[in-house]
This record gives structure tokens, sequence and C-alpha cells, in this order.
């Protein structure tokens, strides 16, 4: 039976990451690149405007840049934590000239709360990636309550997202990553015309405000439910960073060396800060 040709524009993108750059390779992603990049940069100022941030002494040279051997691919990563803030990563990788880009903006609150992360990665590959969502830290199959109050103000935008046909679902190869998301997450591919970036950074907007108010007046975890918690985030964190099939891309541009600390950045392998939260002390 034929789909209606509405349904068919809407096709889910099955295809991994590397496979849908080596089928447009050269394209000059430069000016979306910078707009979301741009995206990413604006809530990073909210975060410091809001939480006490402080680079961590183990990855900053990271901030400062690096490049792959042959100079095409370059990258820059932050990685900072506070009192509040157990991990916090803002960086990008890629060839802007030529397809690929990857950008994150994910923030891991400390064992003190029990709030969903904040996760936020943008890319090109080539045309525009966007995948937006508030990690949950308990298995709201059981606590109901967790799911009514922190998913159910985001469920609105998630079905808004669906029925806009210039966004495609981006369904990962991978079942981790799957299994990582929840049922309210934004993950799709579009067009980067300005009305689709214009649209992910409303969203983006929108998600972070709600998220800093929910931070605000949130219940304190006792000192013992915070040891399980942390746990539980820096496994959590930990397996997505490395079973993301994007770190395919990272070798191909940086080897194997430089992208192992990268993705081993992304969860915290060497910090030297502390992590947040009163159950260490």
């Amino acid at each position: 039976m034929e789909l209606p040709r509405e349904r068919r524009a809407m096709s889910h993108i099955l295809m991994s990451v590397e496979e849908l750059i080596e089928q447009t390779p050269h394209r000059d992603n430069q000016e979306t690149f910078k707009l979301m990049w741009g995206i990413t940069t604006e809530l990073r100022q909210k975060l410091e405007s809001r939480f006490e941030l402080k680079q961590d002494s183990a990855l900053a040279d990271l901030s400062k840049g690096f490049t792959s051997l042959d100079g095409s691919a370059q990258g820059n990563l932050s990685a900072m934590s506070g009192p509040e803030i157990d991990w916090m990563i803002h960086s990008f990788m890629g060839t802007p000239a030529q397809s690929f880009t990857n950008m994150h903006l994910t923030v891991w609150l400390g064992s003190q709360v029990n709030v969903p992360h904040f996760g936020m990665a943008l890319g090109t590959i080539p045309d525009m990636f966007v995948y937006l969502d508030y990690i949950p830290r308990v298995d709201m199959m059981l606590d109901v309550d967790y799911l009514d109050r922190y998913f159910e103000p985001h469920n609105q935008t998630f079905l808004d997202f669906e029925a806009d046909q210039a966004f495609s679902p981006f369904v990962s190869r991978c079942l981790y990553m799957r299994q990582s998301q929840s049922d309210t997450s934004l993950c799709y591919m579009a067009k980067p015309t300005i009305k689709n970036i214009e649209k992910v950074q409303e969203a983006a907007h929108t998600m972070m405000d709600r998220w800093l108010d929910w931070v605000k007046v949130a219940d304190s975890v006792s000192g013992a439910e915070q040891v399980a918690l942390a746990q539980r985030d820096l496994l959590v964190r930990k397996t997505i960073s490395q079973r993301d099939p994007a770190n395919v891309m990272g070798e191909k541009l940086f080897g194997k060396k430089l992208t192992d600390r990268l993705v081993g950045s992304l969860w915290g392998k060497g910090r030297n800060s502390e992590r947040a939260g009163s159950w260490q002390q």
C-alpha cells in the first residue's frame, strides 16, 4: 500500500553519520555551523549567569583548540564544574567547510538534586542535526510523579516537532543510544533553513529556561541517596560517551589517541575537580 505523500516526506533517517557524510562529503556548512554554534553559546551564557563554574585544569588545553594533523579539521572543548554542576561540556569538532560538524552542550547536575540533566547536540551531517533532551535520573515506569513533573511539560513540544514535516526523526542504529533518550527527546534532521534553525533555537531556549526554573526550586536529595545517584550518573555519562557511534568520525579526523582523550573528557576521565554534591564530604 502506498503511503500518503506527507508521511513519506517525514521518513525516518536510519543511515549512520558516517554514511550520511560519505554521500555528500564536500558541502560548505560554515554559515550553518556559525548559526548553530551561536545557539550553544547563548545557552552557555545563561548557565554562566546562573551557576558558579570553573574550567577543569586537567583539560584546560583542549579549550585552546585542537586540529587534525593535516589541518583540515578543528575543534574546541571546555570542561567545567562547580558546586551545583558535576560536569559540563561545551564543545565542537569537525570540518565546517566540508560537511561535518558536531557540537555539544551537556550539563550534568550534582547529586544534591535529582532534576534531569540537560543534553544538547547539534551538527551538520551534512544537513542539520539536532538532539535536545532532559536526561532522566530515575525509572519513570515506576516514578510517575517524576514523569509528570519533568517530562509532561515538554511533551507538546515533542509532538509539535513530530508533526512538522520539515524535521525527519533520526534513529540511531545503536540500541544503547536509543535507550539513553527519553520519550520526549528531540532527535531530528532538517534542511538548514533560517526557519528551521530559528525553531531549534526557540526550543533550546525554552527547554533551558524551564530546566533552570526546576533547579531553582528542586528538593534536596539526602546524603545516603546521593551516593547511589552519583554512581548512576557517572555510569550513564561514561557509557553514552563511549558507545556513541559518531566517535568513528573523531578517529577519522583526529586519530585514535586524541579521540580517546576527547571521549574521556565527555564523562570526566582524569578530571582534577571534585564532583558536585555533599555525599563525599
